[in-house]
């Protein structure tokens, strides 16, 4: 395991943290792909029955690092999405414990868990616009799906941001605490009082019943394609390249 992504088994609970606090938890292609070999070993672990992700230091994760977002075409893309998709696809309950800010990449990681618990300062900031880029990951069908189409309309096309209580009002986190790991811990407690085999099958059946004749994987895949293509020709662009020679400087 990369010690840009930690993981610890406590009581049939699997906590991942991103680890990298210096640089706000922000995503590379190799902490996406620990991120998803992480989620592998919790699945592959019959002592594992439930998944909770969380940043180290004051961030939860602050979106994809610009150096990598900048140089991706549709596969480099697809490289960043892998370790939130990877948590979007668990077969095992997850829940994203917000600490602090998820920007971008980071709000999308946030919205692939099942649940999410936000700490007192957590911000759940799309920037995508702000950025000058597409959404991208899912992410119009994952904050649709979940806040609903006004409050994910208000935050994709007018750069609304949610902190913690506005977070809940939306139902994008299920509640505060300021503890979010100890909360979420304390949630994880069901499914790891219970036998796996169901667990898993309950979490397959809730994706099966939501749309019968789809379920939520088959949509966010869909998702993603439909956005792929705008995302990476928004970061083609010289507005992309000038914000991004900017931040650079900064």
């Amino acid at each position: 395991m990369s010690e840009l992504v930690l993981m610890q088994v406590t009581d049939r609970v699997a906590l991942i943290t991103i680890n990298d606090p210096d640089r706000r938890n922000a995503v590379t292609a190799e902490i996406s792909a620990a991120l998803r070999a992480a989620v592998s070993a919790a699945e592959a672990d019959p002592d594992v029955h439930a998944v909770i992700v969380t940043g180290a230091g004051k961030a939860f994760c602050a979106g994809a690092d610009l150096t990598a977002l900048g140089a991706a075409t549709e596969d480099g893309l697809r490289v960043i999405y892998d370790g939130f998709l990877a948590v979007a696809q668990c077969s095992l309950p997850t829940i994203a414990a917000v600490n602090g800010a998820a920007v971008g990449a980071g709000l999308n990681l946030a919205l692939a868990a099942d649940v999410r618990i936000a700490g007192p300062h957590a911000m759940f900031d799309p920037r995508f616009q702000k950025l000058g880029i597409h959404p991208g990951g899912g992410a119009t069908w994952m904050l649709q799906r979940i806040t609903g189409p006004q409050a994910a309309r208000a935050a994709l096309l007018f750069g609304m941001r949610f902190d913690a209580d506005a977070a809940v009002r939306h139902g994008l986190a299920l509640e505060v605490a300021d503890d979010p790991v100890a909360r979420a811990r304390e949630l994880a407690a069901g499914p790891a009082g219970a036998p796996r085999d169901v667990v898993v099958a309950t979490k397959a059946s809730m994706r099966a019943t939501a749309h019968p004749g789809t379920d939520d994987l088959e949509q966010h895949r869909l998702a993603v394609d439909i956005e792929i293509v705008p995302q990476a020709t928004s970061i083609e662009s010289p507005e992309f390249a000038a914000r991004l020679a900017a931040a650079k400087r900064r």
